[in-house]
């Protein structure tokens, strides 16, 4: 039994760790085996406070792990499996063991969606992004591309457009899906090109992107195309299968918010990208994290309170 068990361990679960240790609470990270979120896959971070010559991604996401056992807080890097929140306490299921919480924060993040190519995963990192608002500073005048036709690519090639010389954008389609205010600021921008009816094939490069295949689907000629980095912009998937059918989620799957950090279950808080589709940044993912481990301990201050009482 744990006074809160966090699902999650990128910056909103670690964080959220931080506070909830630190209150004295039992706390509980539930990480999964690939541990500390997309910041892992990043190598250089500059916008994260108090850090000005930058740090890299696992290096930042080891200081938050090691920070959150300084004050208590166990934690384990396996998958969930599934969730039981409709009595309490609320039962937590990894594998065949099960952990009890009497209030649960989830921080299981939202992951980029990728092409699937190998010379992809080969070169994350190294060229290879899904955020502009994190390494759009990294290409200060260079070529790059953008994958991508929604409101994500649009957003994305309008943020690189302040740092690089060139931005391309590759649509598989022959028109975009994002918005219409999203689109005239594209098309408007002299810094954009849009080479239609195409794909990527391969990203290709040593030690970092140096260019892409480009395959037209329509007249399947292929074709090389230079550049110093290709970010992918074809959404993400929040990570809420194992919740569904036990809070409420949206269309998209990402959690519905109330009040701040609550979920439709009292004493269930989420934090970070599961419930944000908008920013996806480490600091806001943070800082959510903070407001949800404040929660969850005035709930069960509230909630033990009421059990001394003898009205639960």
């Amino acid at each position: 039994m744990f006074d809160v068990v966090i699902v999650g361990s990128g910056p909103a679960g670690l964080t959220a760790a931080i506070y909830t240790g630190r209150a004295r609470l039992e706390t509980l990270v539930i990480g999964s085996a690939t541990w500390g979120g997309q910041l892992m896959l990043t190598s250089e971070v500059e916008n994260f406070p108090g850090f000005p010559d930058g740090i890299l991604g696992p290096e930042l996401m080891s200081k938050m792990r090691m920070q959150a056992e300084r004050f208590g807080a166990k934690l384990i890097f396996e998958d969930v499996t599934s969730v039981d929140f409709s009595s309490r306490p609320f039962k937590i299921n990894v594998g065949d063991k099960s952990f009890m919480a009497k209030a649960v924060i989830i921080a299981t993040g939202a992951s980029a969606k990728w092409l699937g190519l190998p010379s992809e995963a080969r070169l994350r990192g190294r060229g290879v992004s899904a955020c502009a608002t994190c390494d759009a500073p990294f290409f200060h005048d260079k070529k790059t591309v953008v994958v991508g036709g929604g409101d994500t690519a649009a957003d994305e090639a309008l943020v690189l457009t302040k740092y690089a010389r060139e931005v391309t954008i590759v649509h598989r389609r022959d028109q975009l899906r994002a918005s219409k205010i999203l689109q005239e600021r594209a098309f408007a921008n002299k810094k954009i090109n849009i080479v239609w009816n195409s794909v990527v094939e391969e990203i290709w490069g040593k030690d970092r992107v140096e260019g892409v295949k480009l395959k037209n689907i329509q007249t399947s000629e292929e074709s090389t195309f230079s550049t110093d980095a290709v970010f992918v912009a074809i959404g993400h998937k929040p990570n809420t299968d194992v919740f569904r059918g036990q809070i409420d989620l949206d269309e998209k799957g990402y959690v519905i918010v109330h009040d701040g950090t609550k979920t439709s279950v009292e004493g269930v808080f989420v934090a970070g990208d599961v419930g944000d589709p908008r920013y996806k940044q480490a600091v806001t993912s943070a800082g959510s994290g903070c407001k949800a481990a404040i929660d969850a301990q005035k709930y069960l201050q509230e909630h033990l309170i009421l059990e001394k009482d003898g009205s639960v």
